[in-house]
């Protein structure tokens, strides 16, 4: 998702060079947004760490990788740390309220990838997974979500009701771990049964209503077939971030605008659980997972514009 060339003419000949790209990265059909699409540009308001660091990564040129001394710019997207000219305590670490998977389709660019991204700044709540090598997920549904927009996903809010569904219909006392066993099967929760789930859900308002984990996948979206099918993730509650809409610098054509890179899927959501479910005031603290891609956004658009591209 990211190639770390960063003259301007590398940057706009790589962009227009790309053919196909990806699912929560929408890179088919590339070609950076003009500005009038960033009408109310979120990236602009957010609460950053210093991003000197990354200026004077920019103008000392690709480094080498302290682990595996491949030549990289700003980190290294298979080892998932910092090159030599980025030192490690000057990139801020974000503490996440919820562990995240990553499924990595085998053919997603490495150097192309937000995900990376998450790994970087949230490196004790991220694990990345290189599909088929994928952990199985149905004993614990009931605490599990995938992100992955869909005819039967729901919104971030609904999260608590529809985790309900995975358990036990019974009424949660102080003595007792309720809602926790999955069902074989999904009920269908009437009307009637409202109370006792949203009995449920107040049990479980301080583990933020029982959710635990989060899934994404990252790959192309002519590859997210192979993955949203397999057997392994099937059951799952699937949630859409239906209001969000993507400062991604490759628009995918004929896909609609709330289809997120990885990173700021992972953001939104993680913006959104922290109001909705945990209803806490957001104070910017998950903006830090944007340091790499809204520097980004910024040096690609600059160099659009210097190439007169805008």
């Amino acid at each position: 998702q990211l190639t770390m060339a960063l003259n301007s003419s590398t940057l706009l000949n790589e962009e227009n060079s790309q053919g196909t790209k990806r699912n929560t990265d929408s890179s088919e059909g590339l070609e950076l947004q003009t500005p009038s699409s960033f009408q109310d540009n979120p990236l602009q308001q957010l609460q950053l760490a210093s991003q000197e660091v990354l200026e004077k990564a920019k103008k000392s040129g690709r480094s080498k990788c302290p682990r595996c001394s491949s030549s990289r710019m700003f980190y290294c997207y298979t080892c998932f740390v910092p090159v030599e000219t980025v030192p490690t305590e000057e990139i801020p670490t974000v503490k996440l309220p919820l562990k995240i998977d990553i499924i990595k389709h085998p053919n997603e660019t490495d150097g192309k990838s937000t995900a990376v991204h998450a790994k970087l700044l949230a490196p004790d709540d991220v694990t990345i997974y290189k599909y088929p090598c994928i952990p199985e997920y149905k004993e614990k549904r009931h605490e599990i979500a995938l992100i992955f927009p869909g005819f039967n996903s729901v919104s971030v809010k609904d999260i608590a009701f529809h985790l309900q569904k995975y358990t036990k219909k019974s009424v949660c006392d102080n003595n007792d771990d309720c809602c926790r066993e999955p069902f074989l099967k999904q009920a269908k929760i009437e009307p009637e049964e409202g109370k006792h789930l949203n009995e449920c859900i107040s049990c479980n308002r301080s583990e933020g209503t029982g959710l635990k984990k989060i899934i994404f996948i990252d790959s192309t979206w002519n590859q997210t077939n192979k993955i949203i099918t397999d057997e392994r993730l099937q059951g799952l509650l699937q949630v859409e971030l239906r209001t969000r809409k993507t400062c991604f610098w490759r628009h995918q054509k004929g896909k609609p605008d709330t289809y997120l890179s990885t990173i700021e899927a992972i953001y939104y959501f993680l913006v959104d659980y922290h109001q909705e479910i945990l209803k806490e005031n957001y104070k910017g603290q998950y903006d830090n997972l944007l340091f790499f891609f809204s520097f980004m956004y910024t040096l690609i658009k600059n160099a659009k514009c210097c190439a007169g591209k805008e």
